[in-house]
């Protein structure tokens, strides 16, 4: 097991780099999802790290060991793939032991490994069907177990959920999440799914255009997003302009002005005056009757509402025109469509970023 750190790295396929001067370090033993949309450059960043594209520049370790320029072969990483990979020709058995026949691995030791490895994902009672045999789901699990069996530093898993239906992601994820923390391996997970990332992840890395827009655990890319784009990417948000009179300092509650009334929110990072972007999630807002405005209250007309049991979902809309998202799961009696009710704001929840 290794802890990865990255460097100042550079990586492209052409003229352009597609990952520009990028600095990141993973933790040793714990599972970094590298999360965002196609063609952000997370899957180019995790070939690199593979060993299968070129560094132009940058340094790339595992632990001590500067694998930078070392062919993929001798970096000692495990490779799971969306499409699983796996030989149609050849046994589950045969297709986990792949990898110990070519690092010359002794007959018992194959035996006893492979059979390990297999009981792990739940798997020990297929070791002499064909992948056409299987599930999606259970080839994954095959592919997963051929991954780990080598015992390698460093896993690394390119989409490995996308290719399953929504039952069998939840059911796999879970496998992977028991049998890293199981195993202790340094993990890194590409997905553009944020459920996935967030379900999953120890830490997560948000890729935008080959740069890291934000780096922290589920937690922090979740309510403590450091831009509009993040908070966006993450999750539900309503995302408004706004203004600040002056200037914020970072981690300080800022002034706002919202179509001209005042609030205060949680500025993550140093700010100018000027122009700027409100963000709030909708569970984090509280709707009650109208009445005269308290700290951080504003006054709205209620749009639209829809009843899902367990929560309620509405739509209101803002004095100077701005609709919001409000979810909330309590059943207290609150103005119906069309009446004014009051949009309470949590300072400490309601983050103002850069526009």
């Amino acid at each position: 097991m290794a802890q990865i750190s990255i460097s100042q790295l550079s990586v492209g396929y052409g003229a352009d780099p597609v990952i520009r001067d990028f600095s990141l370090t993973i933790e040793d033993g714990s599972l970094y999802t590298l999360l965002g949309p196609s063609g952000c450059g997370k899957t180019t960043l995790l070939r690199t790290i593979a060993g299968f594209i070129p560094v132009r520049q940058g340094k790339l370790r595992f632990g001590e060991r500067d694998v930078t320029h070392l062919p993929a072969h001798l970096r000692d990483v495990g490779m799971v793939f969306q499409d699983y990979a796996l030989f149609p020709d050849k046994t589950v058995f045969d297709n986990v032991a792949y990898g110990l026949r070519a690092r010359k691995i002794d007959a018992a030791t194959i035996q006893r490994t492979v059979g390990e490895y297999l009981e792990r994902v739940g798997l020990g009672a297929y070791a002499s069907r064909l992948p056409a045999a299987l599930s999606g789901g259970q080839r994954q699990r095959v592919a997963l177990a051929r991954a780990l069996a080598i015992k390698p530093t460093v896993l690394l898993m390119d989409e490995p959920l996308s290719n399953l239906d929504a039952k069998l992601r939840v059911q796999v994820r879970e496998t992977i999440s028991d049998l890293q923390k199981e195993i202790g391996i340094t993990t890194v997970l590409v997905t553009h799914d944020q459920e996935e990332a967030l379900a999953m992840s120890d830490r997560i890395g948000l890729i935008r255009e080959g740069r890291l827009e934000q780096s922290g655990t589920p937690q922090d890319l979740y309510a403590r997003p450091r831009s509009a784009y993040a908070a966006d990417f993450v999750g539900a948000a309503n995302i408004v302009e706004a203004s600040l009179a002056a200037p914020a300092a970072a981690d300080s509650l800022a002034d706002v002005r919202l179509h001209g009334m005042a609030l205060q929110a949680l500025a993550p990072e140093a700010l100018p005056a000027g122009t700027a972007a409100l963000i709030a999630r909708p569970e984090m807002l509280l709707l009650s009757p109208d009445g005269a405005p308290a700290s951080n209250q504003l006054r709205c007309t209620i749009r639209r509402r829809q009843y899902l049991g367990a929560r309620t979902i509405y739509a209101v809309e803002l004095d100077g025109g701005a609709v919001l998202r409000v979810e909330t799961d309590d059943h207290q009696v609150l103005p119906a469509v069309g009446e004014h009710a009051l949009l309470r704001f949590d300072a400490q929840q309601t983050r103002v970023v850069a526009a």
